[in-house]
């Protein structure tokens, strides 16, 4: 199998292997894609990211065939180029970096400048005619390749410049000159003697192959997996690398270096958007090293900044830089992302890909981009990360609010957040695990941070730019970030923020606007978003193209409220027992719980119903017209019971029976594992007169409301926990007693359904015989994952990390449904109801229910409806649409 495919120098890109994200990764195929279209790309070389599997393999060695395929890989760039690699008096230098087939923005290392040595920089200073720029590059080689390569800790070698610089009174780097780059190279090749005990490498082979070894080994970095986790990436599909002759940025003030969007990444606004530095090398822009320039003369007035555009300064290669652009987006039919370089007045592009955006630019990007002609509007639905939906769904800053601003950074990531300083990314998960909200303070935030990051509600930084890896990390995580904010000085020793006069302690909340770059003292208030403009376009082509109906979770009038303001169809399941915990009436649950007789549960339950009745009431009230399937009490007793003595005490008072009598009632309760004890429709056949009160209480509710409303209520009744057809037969028959008395009392009736939720692995299998009485399946898909996976949920964040690490599961069971197991029980369930009885409601209301990977499988088993959390309808809607449409 080829190992290695080569781009540029004329090369059109015919085999399709070489535009295949899978073997040669995302970087590797538009690389190949530009050269194709005639784009001036550098030329180079993809090693396959079946190589990367191979190489983890193999415990981390090549084989021979590999080693020649990338000796002809670098003939190809020598030919091309007219260098030869490790040549003293015409070196060819080459870059080294990762390129996954999705992308990981800063979770893999790249290496610059390889192959220059004490040789090479000598025949880069004669070449170029500029000694400064090459001892420039040397030292960047140097810190870089030591860091990525060896292993050596760069903060030395920054400590060695700043000392420098302080010494000759420099601010920024381009200031030095080549003597002293030149004493600071020696500088450095002593600190990686000092520290690896053997001198930096000279030989440029020896160079290469480490650098290729390091960027396969950097897919299985610590931050790479974190950011794999958190984004579904599966952990076997390698990277790949990509070698490329080098083009300098740094060769004076005729040369630059930058990032940009084809859009506006923040806002999706159709205008070009980036950063760009003179006489610089990328890694300064993305790092926030240096301040980077406006790329545009418009963004440079708007914020009112003295360094001229690249649209001033360089206008033949901005103008150059413009025509790429709009060929790019016209090509990929994508807002692109683009790293160039102009190397004395030309330019050069060294990426394109499809670039990361917040969830309010996806939106109007795929929106514009329809109405443009670009894309179908299938098309548009897909572009959208249904998950991503959940940035647009909360609460942003009041803009009434008062705000004690404390300094302004720039607007890198919208959004609003506020939380307790932390100033490290560990304190931040930790703190944020006990249910702190958090805000992560850092001089500029690095791959290491990412977990921290994930933890935090925002992200503040003092250094760095819009396209940093705080800011471009931020946008994809939906988190609001202010960076670049260069009033904020850290004292990472006291652990301390200064801004000014002001100082911040850890622990202090302070309030981010990723929108406008304010950073606020204390917690400010928020307002609701507004589900309109570009939102609900794209709401309303999902809903023309989705087939599954979607549901709410849901049991207050708030919640219904709030679930039909996103688009629920009604509401999946309505827990009864959240009614029960209510502070004035537990004592008559708890009355019932522990009565000595049926007339003394009665008596209790006769206190409740009412109170029932204005529960149902209220949500038929709000869903009028909807179904709403309520499932009858379902937890164990014992989750009722009195906890302490003053609990006890104040039953006593109440019941007049004595303490001791209650305790040894409570006692006789007691389960040993009461999550598979008496629950559910066990308590239905034990103890009928508690349901047939809900029953009672939820047909009252609908035919008082029924008079008033314009479309009277759909009442869905769920009998939970039902492992037998027998079970579920009695369940029913008590239902259509209850209905058939009150309707008789009432002279007036609804419409209702009986059905059961499918939650053990045997009602699964017996779903055929279960079926008889059931009108609708709603499969429980939380309950079920437990008992099939034997695995508790509130337990299995101890363990389940590992495990999907290891690959023993793909995901967490518990967020993306077990397709392999519990997926196949309820296709099974599915199956077998509808033989038995044909027009069965299927549908799902477990948490899987706002899952899209789980509701691409709802949809291939043709369910009728999924129920998720309010929040998630408007991410289950589009992700149904999106599976319809697959």
């Amino acid at each position: 199998m080829k190992q290695v495919y080569t781009f540029g120098g004329g090369e059109t890109a015919d085999d399709p292997r070489t535009r295949d994200k899978t073997i040669v990764g995302g970087k590797g195929a538009n690389l190949a894609e530009m050269a194709g279209i005639g784009l001036p790309v550098p030329p180079g070389f993809t090693i396959t990211t079946e190589v990367c599997t191979r190489y983890n393999a193999a415990g981390r060695s090549f084989d021979d065939g590999l080693r020649e395929a990338v000796a002809q890989g670098v003939r190809h760039i020598e030919t091309t180029t007219g260098r030869r690699f490790g040549d003293p008096d015409n070196p060819l230098l080459v870059s080294v970096r990762s390129g996954a087939r999705v992308s990981m923005p800063g979770m893999m290392d790249t290496v610059l400048n390889l192959g220059l040595n004490d040789a090479t920089v000598a025949g880069l200073a004669a070449a170029s005619g500029d000694a400064r720029f090459a001892w420039d590059s040397y030292r960047r080689f140097i810190q870089m390749y030591s860091d990525v390569v060896l292993g050596l800790d760069h903060h030395r070698f920054e400590d060695a410049l700043e000392i420098v610089k302080e010494d000759n009174g420099f601010y920024n780097d381009v200031e030095l000159g080549a003597e002293h780059w030149q004493a600071l190279v020696a500088e450095y090749k002593g600190i990686v003697a000092e520290d690896l005990g053997r001198e930096f490498p000279q030989d440029v082979d020896v160079q290469l192959w480490g650098a290729i070894a390091a960027v396969f080994d950097s897919w299985n970095a610590e931050r790479a997996k974190v950011y794999r986790r958190l984004n579904a990436i599966p952990h076997d599909w390698g990277t790949a690398v990509n070698v490329q002759a080098m083009v300098f940025g740094n060769m004076g003030d005729t040369s630059a270096t930058g990032v940009a969007f084809t859009r506006d990444p923040a806002t999706g606004e159709r205008a070009w958007y980036g950063e760009w530095l003179v006489n610089a090398q990328g890694e300064d822009v993305v790092a926030g090293i240096r301040t980077p320039q406006y790329l545009t003369r418009a963004a440079r007035e708007r914020a009112s900044a003295k360094p001229l555009s690249m649209e001033e300064a360089m206008p033949e290669a901005f103008a150059e830089l413009g025509r790429v652009f709009d060929l790019l987006e016209r090509h990929y039919r994508d807002m692109q992302d683009i790293e160039f370089t102009v190397e004395q007045g030309k330019l050069w592009m060294l990426q394109t890909r499809s670039g990361k955006r917040t969830a309010k630019a996806a939106l109007k990007m795929a929106v514009d981009m329809a109405g443009e002609g670009l894309i179908t509007e299938a098309e548009a639905i897909g572009r959208i990360d249904p998950m991503a939906l959940d940035q647009l769904l909360h609460p942003t800053l009041d803009p009434a609010a008062t705000r004690d601003v404390l300094t302004r950074g720039l607007p890198a990531s919208p959004g609003a957040a506020s939380g307790a300083v932390v100033f490290d990314a560990d304190s931040a998960e930790r703190r944020a695990a006990i249910g702190e909200a958090v805000i992560l303070v850092r001089v500029e935030t690095s791959p290491e941070d990412i977990h921290g990051m994930h933890a935090a509600r925002g992200v503040l930084t003092a250094r760095g730019g819009m396209t940093s890896h705080a800011a471009v990390v931020a946008r994809g995580m939906g988190r609001p970030c202010v960076s670049g904010a260069s009033a904020l000085s850290i004292d990472m020793a006291a652990r301390t923020a200064r801004i000014g006069d002001r100082v911040l302690h850890e622990g202090d909340v302070i309030t981010l606007d990723g929108a406008s770059g304010e950073v606020m003292a204390g917690e400010v208030a928020t307002i609701e978003p507004e589900l309109v403009g570009d939102f609900g376009v794209l709401m309303g082509w999902a809903d023309r193209h989705r087939r599954m109906k979607v549901r709410a979770n849901a049991e207050t009038p708030a919640d219904c409220r709030v679930a039909r303001q996103f688009g629920a169809e009604g509401i999946g399941l309505c827990r009864t027992e959240h009614m029960f915990f209510d502070a004035a009436r537990i004592s008559a649950v708890r009355q019932m719980i522990l009565a000595e007789n049926e007339a003394g549960r009665r008596a209790a339950l006769a206190k409740l119903l009412p109170e029932q009745r204005a529960d149902f009431a209220a949500i038929f009230d709000v869903m009028a017209g909807l179904p709403v399937t309520i499932r009858l009490l379902d937890p164990p007793l014992h989750e009722f019971l009195p906890q302490g003595d003053a609990e006890f005490e104040e039953l006593a008072t109440i019941t007049g029976l004595g303490v001791a009598h209650l305790r040894r009632r409570a006692a006789e309760l007691h389960e040993f594992n009461p999550m598979l004890g008496h629950r559910g429709c066990r308590l239905g056949i034990t103890y009928p007169e508690i349901y047939e009160m809900q029953v009672r209480a939820i047909f009252e509710a609908a035919c008082d409301v029924a008079k008033s409303a314009a479309e009277a209520p759909i009442p869905e009744i769920m009998i939970p926990l039902v492992a037998t057809a027998r079970e579920l037969e009695i369940m029913r028959a008590l239902v259509d007693r209850v209905a058939h008395e009150l309707f008789a009392e009432r002279g007036a009736s609804v419409e209702y359904l009986v059905g059961t939720m499918i939650e053990l692995p045997r009602a699964a299998l017996m779903a055929g015989e279960i079926a008889a009485d059931a009108a609708f399946f709603s499969f429980g898909t939380n309950d079920l994952t437990q008992t099939t996976l034997g695995v508790s949920r509130d337990d299995a964040a101890r363990f389940l990390g590992p495990y999907v690490d290891q690959g023993i599961y793909a995901h967490d069971p518990f967020v993306t449904l077990d397709i392999d197991g519990v997926g196949q029980l309820v296709a099974l369930a599915a199956e077998r109801g509808r033989a038995a009885r044909p027009g069965i409601k299927l549908g799902i209301c477990g948490e899987h229910g706002g899952d899209p990977a789980s509701i691409a499988f709802c949809e291939a088993q043709k369910l009728d409806y999924v129920s998720a959390s309010p929040y998630r309808v408007p991410i289950a809607r589009l992700a149904a649409a999106q599976s319809a449409l697959r």
